[in-house]
């Protein structure tokens, strides 16, 4: 193929600080990522959390499939089509909804 020609040591050396540059930046740019994934899922504020019942009594016979809430009750949806609608703060059944 032929000679590449002489090897300019200035250009190796900006290339060596550009390299060395580099790894630098990734360094510290993973040290933030992991920085901020510590500080935003490290627990948190539990104040914003809603607050639950200790405990929901369903009826009997019924199974859970899913769950939901709103500012103020509590829904559970069950295995034989219904919905169950709780109060959050006494944990008290306030309605049930038949889904056909």
């Amino acid at each position: 193929m032929g000679d590449p020609g002489p090897i300019d040591p200035v250009m190796i050396k900006y290339l060596r600080r550009l390299v060395t540059l580099l790894t630098a930046t990734m360094i510290i740019g993973f040290i933030v990522i992991i920085a901020l994934f510590v500080t935003r899922f490290s627990g948190g504020d539990v104040t914003n959390f809603p607050k639950l019942p200790n405990t929901i009594t369903l009826p009997d016979g019924t199974e859970p499939t899913a769950f939901t809430q709103g500012s103020d009750w509590i829904a559970i949806v069950t295995t034989d089509d219904r919905i169950l609608i709780y109060d959050r703060a006494t944990g008290a059944l306030r309605q049930t909804i038949a889904v056909q």
